[in-house]
């Protein structure tokens, strides 16, 4: 049975334009987009968005949302098909109608959370896609922490899982990457594990111990897997031309929060597609004192907006850019929470309002120059 919708009154958002017009919808993808108003056979078949916007749904590859929900309190943890159905619910609810969900390989022996945890978040997101529970698309994304003795072990423990789709490599040691600055590193772990000066020192000297034991070689392991299994690969939090240059040699796409411009660049020159935090964007700068993404935008070389903590992120950042001083048109804005995320996946049936894709919409209305999101479609059915 044929399914048909019209979205009309909208300010719909391109790939590279803005019109005003109708979107027609059948079976769950995009049919005709047109300039105007709908012919009155179709009509009865509308939905009026009355001039707001209508924007493609946003595609969020960074996220480790879900532990909030799913460990809300020390030593509390939550039942784990819960947690995933909140988290779920306020990434629909922000617009993102495919996610990738960030869950933790490599864990040091300070990590408040273990692997019988993230093993039983990624149990609740197959069994809410296996039941058609979840309202967004989910898939599984493993940051994989290279200077962890059992990184291994624990990549190998996700086998099983179809839903892994992408993996990232990073090295949060002192002195590596995102940590260069000893006194960032000390801001961000002594406040978070409530460490003496002593504790701190001790902590240190064992996680630069365990990096260069194990970062170099875990790091070429898990991309030789990538390679053999076909899953996309990303970096993150490089640092310099030398990091960059590694991420080439072992096939990586997608190079996450670069901590330098000089990464930056490099990256994106090289083909990469350059990931920063959506709200680095909407705080104006990098809780730990890196590099801003607006002045990579400055540059040139930024191309996707992860949400990161904050899944509402994704919108206020693309109408931030679009309004702000340092404007770009709102279409290029978008497609950095949209189209470039999707297409650095694989995923060419989404990302953009276009003729033969999906109908992942959202229906966004500014509101004193705030965006508010009102619905959202997934392949045309409504989700939120």
């Amino acid at each position: 049975m044929t399914t048909e919708m019209i979205f009309k009154d909208a300010h719909i958002v391109l790939p590279t334009e803005v019109i005003k017009g109708h979107v027609h919808v059948k079976d769950g993808m995009i049919a005709d987009i047109s300039e105007g108003t709908p012919p009155a056979t179709l009509d009865k078949l509308a939905y009026d968005l009355e001039g707001d916007f209508l924007l493609p749904g946003f595609v969020e590859l960074h996220t480790d949302h879900v532990e909030g929900h799913y460990a809300p309190r020390p030593k509390v943890r939550w039942h784990p098909m819960a947690a995933v159905l909140a988290h779920d619910a306020q990434i629909a609810s922000s617009g993102i109608t495919t996610v990738f969900d960030a869950l933790r390989v490599g864990l040091d022996s300070d990590a408040d959370l273990q692997y019988t945890d993230m093993k039983a978040l990624a149990d609740a997101f197959h069994r809410g896609v296996d039941e058609g529970t979840l309202r967004a698309d989910h898939f599984l994304h493993l940051r994989c922490e290279v200077s962890a003795d059992d990184c291994i072990t624990a990549f190998h423990q996700f086998d099983p899982y179809p839903l892994v789709k992408l993996i990232s490599v990073m090295d949060h040691a002192p002195g590596q990457r995102q940590f260069a600055k000893i006194e960032a590193y000390a801001v961000y772990y002594k406040g978070k594990l409530k460490m003496t000066d002593e504790e701190f020192d001790i902590f240190c000297k064992r996680r630069i111990a365990a990096s260069e034991r194990n970062s170099d070689r875990h790091r070429q392991m898990i991309a030789d897997l990538c390679k053999e299994r076909g899953l996309i690969l990303a970096s993150h939090d490089d640092a310099t031309v030398e990091h960059v240059e590694e991420a080439i040699r072992q096939d990586i796409h997608v190079a996450e929060f670069p901590t330098t411009m000089e990464a930056a660049k490099a990256s994106h020159n090289a083909g990469l597609a350059v990931l920063m935090g959506a709200p680095n964007v909407v705080r104006g700068g990098s809780h730990s004192g890196n590099i801003a993404a607006g002045d990579l935008l400055d540059e040139g070389v930024l191309d996707i907006l992860s949400s990161d903590y904050i899944p509402m992120s994704l919108v206020q950042a693309a109408f931030l850019l679009a309004d702000g001083e340092k404007a770009i048109e709102l279409p290029a804005a978008v497609r950095m929470i949209s189209d470039t995320p999707a297409r650095a996946t694989g995923l060419d049936d989404r990302g953009a309002i276009e003729i033969g894709k999906r109908a992942d919409l959202v229906h966004v209305k500014k509101s004193r120059n705030t965006p508010v999101i009102r619905q959202v479609w997934r392949q045309g059915n409504r989700i939120v």
